[in-house]
């Protein structure tokens, strides 16, 4: 697949990428500031930068402009950022980069970007008049069980029969819907071998979301586990 380098201070960030991209079969590197993302560059060339904009010592728009500058920017970038604005997104594509990811980054539109920059052989040279590509997350995104279950696609003929489920109504709403959830995690988890990566697409939650609902619902997470 690719390598991709993750640039981002942010240790919670740098392990949610790495885990997501490696079940998507990419080779991930890992960067917490400009200094390690700088001598990573100067041994390898990634296939794609995911380059956050916020870090301590350099911030990610002056790293860009340096590797613009010496001849380095020849990978796709693309930036990060949990504060940005219009402005901070247009300054970062007329210095070369390709997109703009506003944090929390949703598993759809993570991939979606990293496949765009692989599609492509090389960034443009940085000009202003670079169209900038913004991807905003947030209250727009389906989430809970309504916006899962509209968001999923059942094939039960290519699976064969399932297994029959019973839900007993005479309790209380609560435990009723519970129960429901369980078992339609379950069949996904079932369904995608275990692979986190694909039951959060398939039901429309972001990654650590889906963590937390299958660990509120007590489900058996290694049952399914691919090996």
């Amino acid at each position: 697949m690719a390598n991709v380098l993750v640039v981002d201070d942010e240790l919670g960030i740098r392990a949610l990428l790495s885990e997501i991209l490696t079940d998507e079969g990419h080779t991930v590197e890992l960067a917490e500031d400009a200094a390690q993302a700088r001598a990573y560059r100067l041994r390898e060339r990634p296939d794609v930068v995911l380059l956050d904009i916020w870090m301590p010592d350099v911030d990610g728009i002056t790293l860009l402009k340096e590797w613009g500058a010496s001849g380095q920017l020849t990978m796709p970038v693309i930036m990060m950022s949990g504060h940005g604005t219009i402005d901070t997104a247009v300054e970062a594509t007329k210095f070369g980069a390709m997109a703009f990811l506003e944090k929390p980054i949703t598993l759809q539109k993570l991939l979606r970007a990293v496949e765009q920059g692989l599609a492509r052989p090389a960034p443009r040279p940085p000009d202003a008049r670079n169209a900038v590509q913004l991807e905003s997350i947030g209250a727009g995104e389906a989430g809970g069980i309504g916006g899962a279950v509209a968001a999923s696609n059942f094939a039960p003929l290519a699976l064969g029969p399932l297994p029959e489920q019973s839900f007993a109504l005479d309790r209380p709403l609560r435990e009723a819907r519970d129960a429901f959830e369980k078992s339609y995690f379950e069949f996904h988890l079932a369904r995608e071998n275990g692979s986190m990566t694909r039951v959060a697409e398939k039901t429309g939650l972001e990654r650590t979301h889906l963590y937390r609902k299958l660990k509120q619902l007590g489900v058996d997470l290694t049952r399914n586990k691919r090996g």
